[in-house]
């Protein structure tokens, strides 16, 4: 008989700084216009570019049909604590809504709402503590965290409360003037990066010292950038001076009237490279500090109680991993393309909320991982997920596509699912195929330039007509220490990718190695199967 389950206290924080902090109340003294917008752009009396010029400080746009809409929920951190869930499960039933996504910004988003339903649920989320305001648009962004950080083996430390801080923070700039096009921060726990955090607009990287290494000016998409180490054995409290120091660099900088180069990661070449950008970063965090307002965080401790192991075994499957905390899991949810079906979430959401101790983070590959859990439940909570991904290629990554998105060239979800579809079908082992990386178009959302094979949407020119295609991408890397862009192998024909991909896992397989090990042998064996598609 397994010993029963003991209770601990453990130290969660609260913060404090010198930040002013943005009241619900005064998020929704705003809700009126956006109603009255909405409204507007659904009676055909707004232009749906202007319509997504404004929609965007709410974190909503009008879908391609302009027909219905989209609600993007921040989730600081990836963290989707245990009101929120039930919340969000809830609406979904409540609205009968179709279609919802999680996102490589570690968001949720529900999509085909009515008028009437996205102005309705815009009040009801800020009242349940989501904040939509600077979900797109000209904004920061939702700040990303490692999603396993406080419960991963091997991490540096848990910098999860700092995220936190940092979101807080940046809530205060989001109608700050002369902002970046898009402002991502990330938080990384360890060499793994999961959130990009060496190439984001500004990136917070762990140490083994406790400290953090600061990163900044980078940023996937047209003119992708690694990021410039511009601080070294940063004291987490001091955080928020950093981020300061980037909003007024690109204030001082940045080239905010021409929309195409308004990112941080432009800055590097209007500076004259990345050292003249350390240095000019530097000059700005001179200036925050000797400006005399306290930015520096005070955690204050909060007793919370310690799940602790029951002494049950989980069962082996790709999809569970180990904590470091003794005899607790993590189970690794990647519905395909990130995008569960409604009936799905609710009942994943309907046992978490009944599992002690239980809690959901998102990840920034559309995965979701469901923590705390003792091996007995890591087994109940399996069976309720008999489709999520069981390997790397199936827990492929694809932004919401152009069936969706407004900018978008292709399809880029149904691409992954025809592909994981035959993939399947060939029977290949799981370790023949790495994880891939798909975006619509050159805005990386599907993160495509650092993957080590990526696909990006375009057009291919057979018999003097443009047919659907989508550029091959190969030999990124994310890792720290190790970022590599991939490079740009050619345009393959978009209903002959399934086909390339299954050749590929078959050479791999047929020699017994999987595709890492493979590709080390034939370096040049992705390109020269590549080369029968081109």
């Amino acid at each position: 008989m397994a010993a029963p389950r003991r209770a601990s206290r453990k130290k969660r924080f609260g913060m404090e700084s010198g930040m002013r902090t943005v009241s619900i109340e005064e998020w929704k003294q705003t809700i009126p216009e956006f109603v009255e917008k909405t409204e507007e752009f659904y009676r055909g009396e707004l232009a749906k570019p202007a319509y997504k010029s404004f929609s965007g400080y709410y974190g909503s746009y009008a879908q391609r049909s302009g027909q219905e809409s989209m609600l993007r929920l921040r989730m600081t951190a990836g963290r989707v604590d245990r009101g929120k869930l039930k919340f969000i499960a809830d609406t979904i039933r409540e609205n009968k809504i179709r279609k919802l996504h999680f996102t490589t910004c570690q968001t949720i988003q529900l999509h085909d709402l009515t008028c009437d339903q996205v102005c309705s649920l815009m009040p009801e989320v800020l009242e349940h503590g989501i904040i939509p305001m600077g979900g797109g648009g000209d904004y920061p962004r939702n700040v990303m965290c490692s999603p396993l950080s406080g419960v991963e083996k091997g991490e540096y430390f848990d910098v999860q409360p700092w995220a936190a801080a940092a979101a807080q923070s940046l809530m205060t700039l989001v109608t700050a003037e002369k902002m970046p096009r898009k402002l991502k921060v990330g938080f990384s726990n360890s060499p793994l990066n999961a959130t990009h955090a060496t190439y984001r607009d500004l990136g917070f990287v762990a140490r083994p010292d406790g400290t953090f290494d600061v990163y900044s000016a980078g940023g996937l998409g047209n003119n992708p950038k690694m990021g410039v180490r511009v601080a070294e054995q940063v004291a987490p409290d001091q955080i928020l001076y950093y981020i300061k120091a980037m909003w007024l660099t690109f204030r001082t900088y940045g080239d905010y009237k021409n929309r195409g180069r308004a990112r941080t990661r432009y800055l590097q070449e209007i500076l004259g490279g990345a050292e003249n950008y350390a240095q000019a970063y530097q000059e700005k965090l001179a200036e925050v500090r000797t400006e005399g307002e306290d930015l520096t965080i005070r955690l204050t401790p909060q007793e919370q109680e310690a799940k602790q192991g029951d002494g049950s075994e989980a069962p082996e499957d790709f999809r569970v991993i180990a904590q470091k905390q003794e005899g607790l899991y993590a189970v690794c949810w990647h519905p395909v393309g990130g995008t569960p079906t409604p009936e799905e979430f609710c009942r994943v959401a309907d046992w978490i909320l009944a599992t002690e101790g239980a809690q959901l983070r998102l990840g920034p590959d559309e995965t979701a991982y469901v923590v705390n859990l003792t091996g007995r439940e890591v087994a109940e909570l399996l069976k309720l997920i008999p489709d999520s991904a069981s390997s790397a290629f199936e827990a492929s990554v694809a932004c919401i596509g152009a069936s969706v998105c407004q900018v978008g060239i292709r399809d880029s979800q149904a691409l992954l699912k025809r592909c994981v579809e035959a993939v399947r079908e060939a029977k290949l082992p799981a370790d023949a195929l790495p994880q891939i990386h798909i975006s619509g178009c050159p805005s990386s959302c599907g993160t495509h330039q650092t993957a080590a094979i990526g696909f990006r949407g375009a057009a291919r020119m057979v018999d003097k007509k443009p047919q659907p295609a989508f550029l091959l991408v190969a030999g990124g890397v994310s890792e720290q220490g190790e970022e590599t862009m991939g490079e740009e192998i050619g345009t393959l024909l978009e209903e002959e990718i399934p086909a390339f991909l299954v050749r590929l896992g078959s050479a791999a397989a047929q020699s017994g190695m999987s595709y890492e090990e493979w590709l080390r042998e034939n370096p040049n064996g992705l390109r020269e199967i590549a080369a029968e598609y081109l």
